[in-house]
């Protein structure tokens, strides 16, 4: 029997004078051996490729240090668009990352449950994303908690 795991990236986007949106994309794993259990780089292009479409401009990523964000594909792939802008944080900086925050209220409103199935925690988890993506206030919230300002570019 194969079984399978849900596994998210989310971005928390901020343009000015829009409401801030939470772009994310769940995905379900297969748990074979030798499979990849998290997200490729690929899958992290994918979700900028999105993030650049809804938001209709250039995109300004603030990266953990994630391996897969190290990923030279990924870095390639920064280089080659310049539509994309990278912010790489400290090597351990949860705190300036504002997904850190976005998870934080995912954990908390499914803390104490116990899921019969992959696919409940998957679709709590679908459930709880929308929940934040429709309150612009919790992102701004999540964005805010870092403490760092969010200065648009200043034009030419």
């Amino acid at each position: 029997m194969n079984c399978h795991h849900p596994t998210t990236t989310c971005k928390a986007q901020y343009k000015p004078g829009e409401k801030s949106r939470l772009i994310h994309r769940p995905r379900t794993h297969l748990l074979l051996k030798g499979a990849r259990k998290s997200f490729s780089w690929k899958d992290c292009r994918d979700l900028l490729v999105r993030a650049h479409i809804q938001l209709g401009g250039p995109v300004v990523v603030v990266w953990d240090n994630l391996n897969t964000h190290l990923a030279a594909g990924l870095k390639r792939y920064e280089t080659e668009h310049d539509w994309l802008a990278t912010v790489r944080l400290l090597a351990y900086a949860p705190d300036l990352n504002p997904v850190e925050a976005v998870w934080s209220l995912v954990r908390r409103a499914m803390a104490n449950t116990a899921f019969g199935t992959p696919d409940d925690l998957d679709r709590t988890l679908r459930r709880e994303l929308r929940r934040i993506q429709l309150r612009p206030h919790l992102i701004d919230g999540c964005l805010t908690a870092t403490g760092l300002a969010i200065n648009p570019p200043t034009p030419p």
